[in-house]
């Protein structure tokens, strides 16, 4: 892999609920972050004394956050409608040479700022709410 413009790792909304995935506008720093929980089964009897992780038994999370300035109504009023009606629609991650994730998220918190001499501008954070998809490209 080569290096990529951080400007192609996008975040997309369902702006309908029916698939239809927009490119949340003005966003100029996005993160995708993957955890998943280790569940501990080391006992008396594990080899020296070295803890022990049990494959695949805990929960996975990701995450997502973005932010930038006001540029379009429709993608921002969305945003924010999801967030005071507590959805959970679906959001797409589009990394560059590495593929999309797609899931429900909810959006965690949004933030607004703006100085006396400058653009407003916003952050989004958003949580995993079920089981993701990947898809290579």
């Amino acid at each position: 892999m080569v290096a990529q413009n951080g400007k192609d790792l996008l975040i997309k909304l369902d702006m309908t609920g029916g698939g239809l995935f927009e490119t949340i506008a003005g966003l100029r720093a996005t993160r995708i972050s993957f955890n998943a929980e280790s569940v501990d089964v080391t006992s008396l009897e594990s080899q020296g004394g070295w803890r022990e992780l049990l494959g695949g038994a805990g929960v996975k999370t990701a995450s997502i956050s973005g932010s930038g300035i006001f540029k379009d109504e429709g993608t921002n009023e969305r945003a924010r409608q999801i967030f005071f009606d507590g959805e959970i629609p679906n959001f797409q991650v589009i990394i560059p040479d590495f593929g999309v994730v797609e899931g429900p998220f909810q959006v965690n918190s949004i933030e607004y700022s703006g100085s006396h001499n400058g653009e407003a501008t916003y952050d989004l954070s958003m949580a995993s709410a079920g089981a993701l998809q990947f898809t290579a490209l």
